[in-house]
């Protein structure tokens, strides 16, 4: 039998996992390679003799093989499960040890949701893994993620609860990583086909799952459903071409600011000391059209997703020029004056746009009506400070903070819908 050392002379240079065995031919470690002849070789060196990591492995090893795979990403999920199922040796740790990660799909979700874990759950989950990297199992789900548009938030989404349809979707949905079940612009049916297809990958299928496509894409094509079709091609062009994403940990994502809205609420009550957790968020913005026209916009949040029946629309009746000041003190009187003769509810909390100046703005304009006033705060936007009554100094939120993301999304939606309010009166006006 040739020697292990003088066998890797002759492994392929293409990815690939290798198995290698003790003299009773039993494997006693699995590892994954890149390039399997430079990582096998690898082991049968001067200093891999001496490494801690390596050395009480090497003089084991009587006789190595290997399998080659058509990407790092194969490579990768083959080690996964080539250790699961043989459960070697010198892989024994990575098996007992919790702290390794995993890829955890949340399968009894409506939207399952797929993630990177390093304490996985016991029910309710399908698990891959564990790995050996946490920097190439995060690449690789970037990876996977580009082809199958799985969702990695952990947004508690469900398909019946219509308010999604008012949700605003992450930057990943923008740049086509995700299908975006945030906003329902997926059915359930629809969203778990592409998990279904992606655990056909994971469980080592790929050549099944290509058949699957064509026939899918041929099938689409005949019905004259050619955007259809032409999704699937761009899916199996993906999945053929993984040899080409370069280095795995390249890929990792930089983190996506979701917003959960119920952890949000949460922390709005925490930090600002409410007696219950707010239900209701009404945000008030003001846009300036060309010769002086203002506008106002406000929109109404429930359970921190976007009411769009709850919006509103002001044209300023009061205030000549640009005073932002005195168009809030309007737009507040108005608001809260019609909610009090209707008898409406009060906004849990009202947002306004802007610093001290347009939070005193709408302070006064309660006062003048005498009314009793919500709990009313203010965002400026360049240092994202949040003003209260009665505090000298604002509050600084951490950047990552749920309860700024979510003052923040009403903030911008508010600027939003008044910046689409001037431009539909600028265009009225142009028109005319």
């Amino acid at each position: 039998m040739t020697p292990p050392h003088e066998k890797v002379k002759t492994f392929p240079q293409k990815p690939g996992v290798y198995l290698m065995k003790d003299r009773l031919g039993r494997v006693i470690y699995v590892g994954k390679a890149v390039n399997l002849r430079s990582r096998a070789g690898s082991y049968f060196t001067s200093a891999a003799a001496t490494e801690m990591r390596t050395a009480n492995l090497v003089p084991e090893i009587a006789d190595i093989d290997f399998l080659v795979t058509d990407s790092e990403v194969d490579a990768l999920l083959l080690e996964s499960r080539l250790i699961k199922d043989i459960q070697p040796r010198f892989n024994q740790e990575l098996k007992d040890d919790k702290t390794f990660p995993y890829l955890q799909i949340r399968i009894g979700e409506d939207f399952p949701r797929v993630e990177f874990t390093r304490k996985p759950e016991s029910k309710g989950v399908k698990l891959y893994g564990p790995f050996t990297s946490a920097k190439k199992l995060r690449g690789t789900i970037s990876v996977l993620q580009k082809i199958f548009k799985f969702r990695t938030c952990p947004l508690d989404i469900q398909e019946d609860d219509e308010r999604w349809r008012w949700f605003r979707p992450c930057l990943l949905a923008n740049i086509n990583q995700c299908t975006a079940p945030c906003n329902l612009r997926i059915s359930k049916e629809e969203y778990r086909e592409d998990i279904r297809r992606l655990r056909m990958f994971l469980d080592g299928k790929k050549t099944r799952l290509i058949a699957e496509l064509r026939r899918d894409m041929q099938a689409a094509s005949k019905e004259l459903k050619f955007e259809k079709a032409a999704r699937i091609r761009d899916e199996i062009h993906a999945l053929e071409n993984l040899n080409l994403r370069g280095n795995l940990e390249d890929h990792q994502q930089p983190e996506v600011f979701y917003i959960d809205p119920q952890k949000g609420l949460r922390g709005l009550k925490k930090i600002f000391d409410l007696p219950e957790v707010p239900r209701v968020i009404e945000g008030v913005d003001i846009a300036h059209l060309q010769g002086g026209e203002t506008v106002a916009s406000l929109v109404q949040f429930i359970d921190g997703l976007p009411f769009k029946h709850g919006y509103r629309r002001f044209k300023i009746r009061t205030v000549d020029g640009v005073d932002d000041f005195a168009s809030m003190r309007e737009v507040v009187s108005r608001r809260l004056s019609r909610l009090s003769r209707d008898g409406d509810a009060f906004p849990d909390i009202l947002l306004i746009d802007g610093g001290k100046g347009q939070l005193n703005a709408a302070l006064q304009a309660m006062k003048a009506i005498d009314i009793d006033p919500p709990f009313t705060i203010s965002l400026a936007k360049r240092e994202e400070e949040v003003y209260v009554p009665g505090q000298p100094e604002p509050h600084r939120l951490s950047r990552h903070s749920y309860a700024l993301r979510l003052l923040q999304y009403v903030r911008d939606e508010s600027h939003r819908f008044a910046q689409a309010y001037h431009h539909t009166l600028r265009s009225k006006s142009t028109f005319e």
